[in-house]
């Protein structure tokens, strides 16, 4: 089995996010993506977030229709801070496979930053969203080059979809095209990002 882990903190899931997985899954040939919200993301400690069981509900929306993508509770049913290192230690205990862990360019240089990065580079590979104008070789410069064996680049179409705007425009009554319509529903029925 050959298996992507996308987490993140999904606040809220949208078009950017589902985009990367369907790249990585047809470009990296997987057979499943597990999009495995964050219980409470370390790098964004202090920042308010939705509560962990609605952004997983929200991800569960967006993915429940898409073929070989299914949400994760794992991180969340763990508790406390969510580490890549840990996840993959567990899944891999769990079910033994080829993993992948999905990542956006501008968080893999800080990879060093990361708790047991080395040891997360056993347990998986890396899987780099690429979009325009960023080229592998932007990425690679500021990796240290003992991981530049195990990172794999996932090439995008130039999307601007972030969380944040999104959150924005949704407090500001602004309308949103980055979400699917299932999940702005969710987003509207529990008036998520209001303040």
């Amino acid at each position: 089995m050959r298996i992507g882990v996308f987490g993140g903190t999904f606040d809220p899931p949208h078009a950017g996010h589902l985009a990367f997985a369907m790249a990585a899954r047809d470009q990296l040939e997987l057979d499943e993506v597990l999009w495995m919200p964050a219980n409470r993301n370390p790098a964004k400690a202090g920042r308010k977030q939705t509560p962990a069981r609605q952004r997983l509900e929200m991800v569960g929306l967006l993915v429940g229709k898409c073929e070989g993508m299914a949400a994760s509770d794992l991180e969340i049913s763990r508790g406390g801070a969510s580490y890549a290192v840990d996840t993959l230690s567990e899944l891999m205990h769990a079910q033994p496979a080829e993993y992948w862990f999905l990542v956006g360019a501008d968080a893999v240089r800080e990879l060093s930053t990361w708790k047991q990065p080395k040891r997360l580079l056993q347990l998986c590979r890396l899987a780099v969203a690429m979009r325009p104008p960023l080229t592998g070789g932007d990425v690679l410069a500021r990796v240290d080059p003992e991981f530049h064996s195990k990172i794999d680049f996932v090439t995008l179409a130039a999307n601007t979809a972030a969380s944040t705007d999104i959150r924005r425009l949704i407090a500001t009554g602004k309308p949103t095209l980055d979400l699917d319509p299932a999940v702005a529903r969710y987003i509207a029925q529990h008036k998520l990002y209001r303040d």
